[in-house]
């Protein structure tokens, strides 16, 4: 199965591109707005002013049921990725092209489970900040280079580290960055703990909108 030729930069740059589009943007805008609750007139009652009995409760709601349980759905968690320990200290040095065969057969996932295995690739094998490439010589990462390193282990296509990048786009915004994942995160200051803390934060997001 062949690999991609693709660059922490590379992820950075189409992420932001998607993040930006038209069709993007819809899918982002408004996910954490509330729908205000509609003004439901008071239940009628007899003559003494008590409440008439209800035949059916299910118009006492204001959405239909079937909307409530999508909805309901749609703010559950992720699911907490299937356990997949990552290889070795080795495996954090050797070119990515190496674990390609990990990719066979791997079905495909969220991007907010896309992120989880990135973090968890931070977490084992090291987060840096400099220089801005896919990995150190002790085979840690930045955050692009662990989303890429993710993908390339089999989490979750191309496409979806795509959408993964816009997420964590839309967090950065949120959080008051304009700029692109990569200078984030080689901030003068930055720590592995804010990249963890950006990564949970994006999950959550990503998470509750469905994704």
């Amino acid at each position: 199965m062949p690999t991609t030729s693709l660059t922490p930069d590379d992820v950075d740059v189409q992420a932001a591109r998607l993040h930006d589009s038209e069709a993007w943007q819809q899918i982002v805008t408004g996910w954490d707005v509330t729908v205000p609750e509609p003004l439901c007139p008071a239940p009628p009652g007899d003559a003494q002013g008590r409440p008439a009995p209800s035949d059916d409760w299910r118009a006492l709601l204001s959405v239909p049921v079937e909307q409530l349980i999508a909805d309901t759905v749609r703010t559950l968690p992720a699911a907490v990725p299937r356990e997949r320990p990552l290889p070795g200290r080795l495996g954090a040095v050797l070119p990515d092209r190496l674990h390609a065969w990990r990719r066979i057969g791997q079905p495909e996932v969220r991007p907010s489970v896309h992120l989880a295995h990135a973090r968890q690739i931070l977490t084992e094998w090291g987060w840096q900040n400099t220089p801005y490439r896919l990995r150190n010589a002790r085979g840690a990462r930045c955050i692009c280079g662990a989303m890429l390193t993710a993908h390339r282990l089999g989490h979750g296509s191309v496409h979806t580290v795509d959408r993964a990048g816009a997420w964590l786009i839309a967090e950065l915004r949120s959080q008051g960055w304009t700029g692109l994942i990569g200078p984030w995160n080689r901030y003068p200051g930055r720590t592995a703990a804010d990249a963890l803390a950006l990564i949970d934060a994006t999950i959550s997001r990503a998470a509750r909108a469905g994704q």
